[in-house]
């Protein structure tokens, strides 16, 4: 999950929308039937990175069956962040990165992308030396990369980073040639995305929070134009299965919807046919 953007303000009725989206989302995960082994967060998990909101996340995640993975982004405060997640030890670097070893032989590396002050991504020298380091100890291991902002240009104008900035050359010089990065997942869109970057599948998770409207036509930030910015689509995730070779993603919206058919007997015949099939 990412970009749950908790402690935007509430609406007249005194309910933050943001929280309504999570609590649907993680009741999703809760009680549907794909339980993660982990929950990946990739920033921007509070507005305004305030102890409070921190705190209240807290609260509501507390009951989830598996561990968390939490990342700072843009939004939130990597000291406040570090204080509400001591699970979470800072690099000696001073950044807020770490490397977790998931089932099945899989390595998960949760990369600190925050610069003060700044909306877009950032990664420096610092950074790139960490990263390189990290990749050279297990060069043969399964990697999955998580970073809240994506290093491409999507087509949102308002919200991409320039072309060829410094801070993405830097990134895809490291993970050059490095074949166990099996792919890199992002946030910071608020909308799902899939690309390459630097030759490794790149895909973009939805936000908990209201999406970034679809419009992929240039924007003049000194001529405001009436167009969608923000839209009350529903929140979503992204589910990662990792097999042990193969890793496949998959992304659901949370809503309340109609079930239309279910496995009874009627359809057995059907789904026995289709697993006749594999023969």
């Amino acid at each position: 999950m990412t970009d749950i953007h908790v402690g935007f303000a509430p609406d007249e009725a005194g309910e933050e929308l943001n929280l309504v989206r999570l609590r649907a989302a993680l009741a999703r995960l809760a009680d549907g039937p794909n339980r993660p082994d982990f929950l990946v967060l990739s920033g921007d998990l509070t507005e305004n990175g305030d102890a409070a909101s921190f705190a209240e996340l807290g609260t509501l995640l507390a009951d989830l069956p598996c561990p968390i993975l939490p990342m700072v982004g843009n939004h939130d405060s990597r000291a406040t962040f570090l204080a509400a997640f001591p699970q979470v030890e800072a690099a000696a670097d001073g950044f807020a990165h770490y490397v977790v070893d998931a089932p099945l032989g899989l390595r998960i590396i949760c990369l600190d992308t925050l610069e003060d002050g700044r909306h877009g991504g950032a990664f420096c020298e610092s950074r790139a030396a960490w990263l390189a380091a990290r990749l050279a100890e297990a060069p043969d291991t399964p990697t999955l990369i998580f970073m809240h902002h994506p290093p491409v240009v999507a087509g949102i104008d308002w919200m991409d980073p320039a072309p060829g900035e410094p801070w993405i050359t830097r990134l895809a010089a490291v993970l050059e040639g490095q074949r166990q990065v099996q792919a890199i997942h992002c946030g910071h869109l608020h909308r799902t995305i899939s690309t390459r970057f630097a030759g490794i599948p790149l895909g973009i998770t939805p936000a908990i929070a209201p999406l970034v409207a679809m419009d992929l036509s240039p924007i003049d930030p000194d001529t405001p134009d009436a167009r969608e910015l923000i839209v009350a689509e529903p929140p979503g995730y992204a589910l990662h299965r990792w097999d042990g070779e193969n890793l496949v993603t998959h992304y659901e919206q949370v809503g309340d919807w109609a079930v239309l058919a279910r496995f009874h007997a009627g359809l057995q015949p059907m789904v026995a046919g289709m697993f006749a099939e594999r023969d």
